[in-house]
């Protein structure tokens, strides 16, 4: 039997205060994306998924699932995210990174998927700053790892880039954008999963729905 290629998705949530505002919003989309990578799996039988999810605030983070096989996860609710305090980004972010970069550290045939959702800036973090989380985003790039920034409330793209992250998606703080925002993901994420079983280049142009047509393009173009 072949040994299946693995699919890490890494998802790093804001639960700081801001969040409260749209925190049944983000439950609802986030547990559609979970029903979304178990059908992926499905979809693409080549491949096995499994989901790292850490929640954050300026109390600390948690670690909601660490490598869970999509088939054993549990939704998140009102008792595991509970929105309160500050946004120290970088501290979770390095926090999980770190974390399964050691996990993969003697493995090779795997794809990295991370999505960051938040509604505001960095403004807490004690442990890492940003020309570290650049760096580490930068080097684990190199290993096929796709970040994602997902944000509301203030410069996205600007604030992304700093961090070395180019697939970006902006969205408004009300019920019907978090809900098409959602949508998008959950899209996104099932080409990505296409362009890998067609062992394409999926480290760009993830939001855009002709990203495989893209990616084609700047392969046959080298």
């Amino acid at each position: 039997m072949n040994q299946k290629h693995q699919v890490h998705n890494l998802i790093i949530l804001d639960e700081s205060g801001s969040m409260e505002s749209i925190k049944n919003s983000v439950l609802q989309g986030f547990n559609e994306i979970v029903q979304t990578i178990q059908g992926i799996e499905k979809e693409f039988p080549d491949q096995e998924h499994f989901i790292s999810m850490i929640s954050f605030n300026g109390l600390g983070q948690k670690l909601l699932h660490f490598i869970d096989p999509v088939s054993k996860l549990n939704q998140l609710n009102h008792n595991s995210y509970n929105p309160q305090a500050s946004t120290p980004l970088f501290d979770a972010m390095g926090f999980g990174l770190h974390k399964l970069n050691q996990h993969l550290a003697n493995l090779s045939d795997y794809h990295v998927l991370v999505t960051i959702l938040t509604d505001g800036e960095e403004n807490a973090s004690q442990e890492y700053s940003g020309e570290t989380i650049h760096k580490m985003v930068q080097d684990l790039k190199e290993k096929k790892w796709t970040f994602t920034y997902i944000g509301a409330d203030h410069d996205v793209s600007t604030f992304a880039n700093k961090i070395s992250i180019n697939n970006v998606m902006v969205f408004e703080k009300t019920t019907e954008d978090i809900k098409n925002m959602f949508i998008r993901e959950r899209k996104a994420r099932f080409n990505y999963s296409d362009r890998i079983s067609h062992k394409m280049d999926v480290s760009e142009h993830f939001y855009d729905e002709d990203a495989k047509d893209k990616t084609n393009k700047a392969e046959d173009a080298k």
